[in-house]
């Protein structure tokens, strides 16, 4: 199987690691190809529910060296778990469910200091968009100090439906976002809650804010600089929820 890193490309490296049931973080296919095998390729990603991003040739160029045949993929450093198995088995456990949840965030080193600060703080597990979020790969691990080996990282297609699945299972929605005019210490946080954090340029996006039962922002000071690192507002707003949770 040719591999670059986390890569693998070419016809049957790609077919033999879809086979083989490998966790897919990622995938590319060039713009306007006609190829048979590749739109085989793509028939058994769509029954799988595992989404591609077509792209120009140079980008996968970019991607590896090798001769990729218009089609690259990269393999998760982690196995992905199933969003309602577990927050079905936090409930068993007689805990109240603490989920952090990303929405938008795409930098690979926020993503594992986040990781890494969800882990300290206890979090159950991270919930992460298929589509829009950060790699999840070696630096990713990495930078989480090994903690995405060991918080349940749940992957879903649609982030609208994960957050209505959390608050059917009886979780409190509550997001970051500047918009609002309630002061992250004056939030209640109590009983079964997800934190969802956005991105640092667009914040929360519409639908998820439609979702939300507490909406908060962190206090800054009007001679900052406005804003904070995604990694640091997170930080931030989980040891809060902590704090008051003790």
């Amino acid at each position: 199987m040719q591999k670059n890193n986390q890569f693998v490309y070419g016809i049957h490296p790609v077919e033999e690691a879809i086979e083989s049931g490998k966790t897919i973080d990622k995938v590319w296919v060039q713009e306007g190809l006609g190829n048979p095998a590749v739109k085989n390729i793509l028939g058994k990603l769509r029954d799988r529910k595992i989404i591609w991003k077509q792209v120009p040739e140079e980008k996968l160029n970019r991607l590896v060296k090798g001769n990729h045949q218009g089609i690259v993929i990269a393999l998760s450093s982690v196995e992905f778990a199933n969003l309602a198995d577990v927050v079905a088995g936090i409930y068993e456990a007689g805990e109240d469910p603490f989920i952090l949840v990303l929405d938008g965030v795409t930098d690979v080193r926020n993503f594992g200091a986040i990781a890494r600060t969800a882990s300290c703080t206890g979090v159950h597990a991270l919930v992460v968009p298929e589509k829009g979020g950060a790699a999840i790969n070696a630096d990713a691990v990495k930078t989480s100090a090994g903690a995405l080996l060991k918080i349940p990282v749940c992957r879903i297609q649609n982030l609208y439906n994960g957050l209505k699945l959390l608050k059917n299972s009886g979780l409190k929605i509550a997001g970051a976002t500047e918009k609002s005019s309630n002061n992250l210490f004056d939030s209640d946080f109590s009983g079964p809650i997800a934190l969802v954090m956005g991105d640092e340029e667009k914040g929360l996006s519409a639908d998820t804010r439609k979702l939300c039962d507490v909406e908060f922002r962190i206090p800054m000071s009007p001679n900052g600089v406005g804003s904070l690192n995604v990694s640091v507002a997170t930080a931030v707003s989980l040891y809060e929820i902590v704090r008051k949770r003790i």
